[in-house]
């Protein structure tokens, strides 16, 4: 029979600060690692991490949880949407965001 597990982003497996405005806490669920990431206001992918991860655009697929404040997303396309609390969002590879308004920016990503 599987065990409960019980973990709190208080109290992190993992925390790290890839880019000056963002941060990431992880909890490790063993088969599911979830991401805690906070990004300060005036945050943006292509100034703040395109840096650190040297390519044009994100790389990444992401399957996110907005907590709070907003955020917007515009893919190498052209298409771009806005995201705030409560959105459930799938943002393929090849896309810039940056975050809305004055207060931090802060979603759940589980990596698949």
């Amino acid at each position: 029979m599987a065990n409960m597990t019980k973990k709190n982003f208080d109290k992190p497996d993992e925390s790290n600060k890839p880019a000056g405005k963002i941060t990431s806490d992880l909890v490790d669920m063993d088969s599911l690692k979830v991401y805690r990431v906070t990004a300060q206001s005036g945050w943006k992918w292509s100034v703040d991490l395109k840096p650190v991860v040297g390519t044009d655009s994100c790389p990444m697929d992401h399957l996110l949880y907005m907590i709070s404040g907003k955020m917007v997303v515009k893919m190498d396309d052209g298409e771009e949407l806005e995201f705030g609390p409560g959105d459930v969002a799938h943002i393929p590879a090849g896309h810039d965001g940056w975050g809305l308004g004055d207060e931090p920016t802060v979603w759940l990503e589980m990596p698949h």
